[in-house]
């Protein structure tokens, strides 16, 4: 059977029984739950101190408004995070490389952000498809530009991390089968790959956090424009 490249981005199943499901529950166990001790464990204290860090760079420009998202916009990085690293583990599945699942994320909340907007603050989110001291020819230009604009920005959010991890899986594939197939001809050129993949790995650690964090940065700025 000819295997593609691809096919490890194909949602995992048993008995033709698919298993995404799954492999989107079972990861979220891996996160700790704070307890009735005075001293909590080293892991729980650090992932208390990141969230708390994380949350406080992203929320500290908003008004109170704003605030209102910290726990859904702090749940969904964790939870993507926990997925993209996750999804670097050998026979592991990756959910969120996956462009229809990246875009259920984005449409919604990115249509929340607009429809809070067009609820609260209709002038002021009107006023953001018109930059101010705009010339009166290109008035319908602007608008028309400004609102294509707008649309593609939920479809930007699921295309950018789902073709950043998609690209990253792709080149630790092909550059750890180059190195098997170069072990028994070229040892020397195998061991440099070797080397190149494993500090391939380390950067795709560091994206699969960088994305995640993005993505919600993102959607914490379209909130701003409308709170």
């Amino acid at each position: 059977m000819t295997v593609s490249l691809f096919d490890q981005f194909e949602a995992p199943s048993l008995f033709h029984i698919s298993l995404i499901t799954i492999a989107i529950i079972l990861p979220m166990a891996f996160h700790l739950s704070s307890s009735s001790r005075w001293a909590e464990s080293r892991h729980l204290t650090v992932q208390t101190w990141a969230l708390a860090q994380i949350v406080r760079d992203i929320f500290s420009p908003m008004n109170f408004g704003g605030h209102k998202w910290a726990a859904l916009l702090t749940s969904l990085m964790v939870f993507l995070i926990t997925m993209n690293t996750l999804g670097l583990l050998p026979y592991t599945f990756t959910p969120t490389t996956q462009l229809s699942m990246n875009l259920g994320f984005a449409v919604p909340l990115w249509f929340s952000t607009v429809a809070l907007g067009m609820r609260h603050r209709p002038t002021e989110s009107l006023g953001h498809l018109l930059p101010e001291g705009t010339p009166t020819p290109l008035i319908p230009i602007l608008i028309i530009i400004e609102t294509i604009s707008l649309f593609i920005r939920p479809f930007a959010l699921g295309v950018r991390i789902t073709a950043n991890l998609t690209a990253g899986h792709l080149l630790i594939h092909l550059i750890s089968a180059g190195a098997w197939a170069l072990l028994f001809m070229m040892p020397p050129v195998a061991l440099i790959s070797m080397m190149v993949l494993f500090l391939l790995s380390i950067l795709e650690v560091a994206v699969a956090v960088i994305q995640a964090y993005v993505f919600v940065l993102l959607l914490s700025l379209y909130l701003q424009e409308n709170v």
